[in-house]
């Protein structure tokens, strides 16, 4: 009798504990699964066409396209006062020198003019077609037009003419969730003079990836031309947001360090291919990686 009670309790345990163990296995996998990469609609992010940069552009930062044409690239890098101009997949280029070596961050084109965006938020601009010159003598700077702070991310409307530039890190937003931004409009003479103000809430980022992001940097921001959903990249942050026209964010989505060693820039090009560029490392060249847009993509 005693040995047939504690039979029966036995497989009663053992039973109980089989069932535990796939709860949790269940739970596991359904909490992996949560934090599984996913995609913004009509892309891949796993699956991207690979250009690398020439070494001058081993840290690329900022890239651009002329009235949404892809077959040239408008970039620079971080650290010369140079403007490259090249055929996308080719790593033949021309150079333009607009300024003095400094932290430079970002590139736009509107009415016209090449806009650069210096770290600490002066903004350059001069006639592109200055760029068939090695060094242009018709660069405008623009200086204190932004509150002091670091930036990094710009992009220019190709039809208003309207420069949108976020901050990276600035006094304002320390403490809060909110990224401040600014709408600029550049005028004949290539001077800037300022809008608006807009935030962007932050807050939303964890919940929407389902990974500890900290605090939002944004690095780079264009506007998609089709659906007018704004996209912006974080290099800090390994994450790419989307919001909507009025900045309210709808979507975040993880950036894997397997395919973005540092996503510095992004730019779209007229039909809605995605394009972000990276920085190199020891081990990686610099590169701009293309996704294409399928909108019935899921």
């Amino acid at each position: 009798m005693i040995n047939k009670y504690f039979s029966e309790k036995k497989w009663k345990f053992l039973f109980l504990g089989i069932v535990s163990f796939l709860g949790c296995t269940i739970t596991l996998f359904s909490c992996a699964q949560e934090k599984t990469n996913k995609n913004p609609v009509g892309y891949d992010l796993t699956t991207p066409k690979k250009y690398n940069m020439p070494n001058i552009l081993q840290e690329i930062s900022g890239i651009t396209f002329l009235n949404g044409n892809s077959a040239t690239v408008y970039a620079e890098q971080d650290e010369e006062g140079k403007v490259f101009v090249f055929p996308l997949g080719s790593k033949q280029y021309t150079h333009t020198k607009f300024a003095k070596n400094g932290d430079y961050e970002d590139i736009a084109i509107a009415k016209n003019k090449l806009i650069v965006l210096k770290s600490n938020g002066h903004l350059y601009s001069f006639p592109i077609t200055e760029t068939n010159k090695e060094e242009t003598t018709q660069t405008v700077e623009t200086k204190s037009i932004l509150p002091k702070g670091e930036y990094e991310g710009m992009y220019a409307n190709p039809i208003s003419g309207q420069v949108y530039v976020l901050c990276k890190e600035c006094k304002q937003d320390k403490g809060s969730k909110y990224t401040s931004g600014f709408v600029l409009n550049v005028q004949n003479d290539g001077k800037f003079v300022l809008v608006k103000k807009f935030a962007v809430d932050a807050s939303s980022i964890d919940a929407l990836t389902g990974r500890k992001k900290g605090t939002f940097h944004p690095s780079a921001l264009a506007q998609h031309p089709v659906t007018k959903d704004w996209y912006i990249v974080s290099a800090v942050n390994k994450v790419l947001v989307l919001a909507d026209r009025q900045w309210k964010i709808k979507g975040a989505y993880h950036l894997s360090s397997n395919i973005f060693n540092q996503p510095e820039g992004i730019a779209f090009d007229k039909t809605g291919n995605l394009y972000i560029s990276n920085e190199g490392s020891d081990s990686q060249y610099g590169n701009i990686l293309k996704f294409v847009y399928s909108p019935s993509k899921k």
